[in-house]
């Protein structure tokens, strides 16, 4: 009986961790680091100096979190249903879908998970002042699955949409309060909010477009024995670094204006971090990128890319510090 016991108890540990693993959980953590750190370090200092409070109160923005990290562990799940006979090649060593978790399981937790992430925004909707989050949430949910089935494989368009997709995890707090900006369109403080807005979520995009291009890079193997038209297989490797190179650009560009700006506020800190932790290893991934030729090489960039992603989403501390 012992022996059934621990036996059965593995089990389920192993089915549990295999399952953190197919909703990628680190992902799902940094999406809800990001819209605490925007709601707490930026949203709420301004609306504060406005004279009011966000519109959702710590409940509902738990919900808020919630249904968009949902969302996102289902897009995972439907992507890597889909992507299995590529992941086969690309990566073997990762499988987990009829490897550890069935198939049918794996459709199962996707609708559950969108079911529920979908209501929630649904509710917030009938429950507090923010409207249209249900219909979004629907429409994210949507994305994601057209994106696992077909637009993944085809030029661009793939990549557009994740990256929209993760800007939106910050755009969407912006989006709660819009009822308060309808409403006082000449404060100042939403204007503040507007503008860091949109450098978040700018930020986010671009990094997005760019790790999204090396993952295409890194997995371009599976992907074309499945007949997929991604960049580097329709433009070829020295085009797809070419474009990699102007994001890249842009990007450092984008946060040297933004580092002028600072040194005016005085920033010291914001400053010295932004040139260390993001724009200096924007550099490094550019310099690395024209050497890499292997998957192994793009996906040690994949990774950087990452952390840079994350270290600018960490800069959001320095509205709290500096308001």
């Amino acid at each position: 009986m012992l022996l059934i016991y621990f036996a059965a108890k593995a089990f389920i540990l192993k089915k549990v961790i295999a399952f953190f693993r197919l909703v990628r959980w680190p992902n799902l953590i940094f999406i809800a680091i990001t819209q605490l750190l925007f709601m707490y370090c930026v949203m709420q200092p301004l609306l504060a100096a406005a004279g009011r409070r966000p519109s959702l109160n710590p409940l509902h923005f738990f919900l808020l979190i919630l249904s968009s990290v949902l969302i996102a562990a289902a897009g995972y799940i439907i992507n890597d249903y889909f992507d299995l006979n590529i992941d086969r090649i690309n990566k073997p060593e990762r499988l987990i879908i009829q490897k550890i978790i069935k198939r049918r399981s794996a459709i199962a937790w996707h609708l559950v998970l969108s079911f529920i992430g979908v209501a929630i925004g649904f509710y917030l909707d009938f429950s507090t002042h923010v409207t249209l989050l249900g219909l979004s949430n629907l429409i994210c949910v949507l994305l994601l699955f057209v994106y696992s089935i077909s637009l993944k494989k085809k030029l661009l368009s793939g990549n557009i949409i994740i990256s929209v997709l993760t800007a939106w995890t910050v755009l969407v707090v912006t989006w709660c309060e819009a009822r308060f900006f309808l409403f006082n369109p000449g404060d100042a403080n939403i204007h503040k909010i507007i503008r860091v807005t949109f450098l978040y979520t700018g930020f986010a995009f671009i990094i997005s477009l760019i790790r999204e291009a090396v993952k295409d890079m890194e997995d371009v193997e599976g992907d074309m024995r499945y007949g997929c038209k991604t960049m580097p297989i329709v433009w070829g490797f020295n085009a797809a670094k070419i474009y990699l190179a102007v994001w890249f650009i842009v990007l450092v560009l984008a946060l040297i204006v933004v580092m002028i700006y600072m040194l005016q506020l005085r920033w010291w800190f914001a400053i010295a971090y932004s040139f260390v932790l993001i724009i200096l290893p924007l550099i490094n991934i550019f310099q690395k990128l024209f050497k890499a030729s292997t998957p192994q090489d793009f996906h040690k960039l994949s990774t950087m890319v990452k952390l840079v992603m994350f270290t600018g989403i960490l800069s959001m501390i320095f509205f709290k510090i500096y308001a």
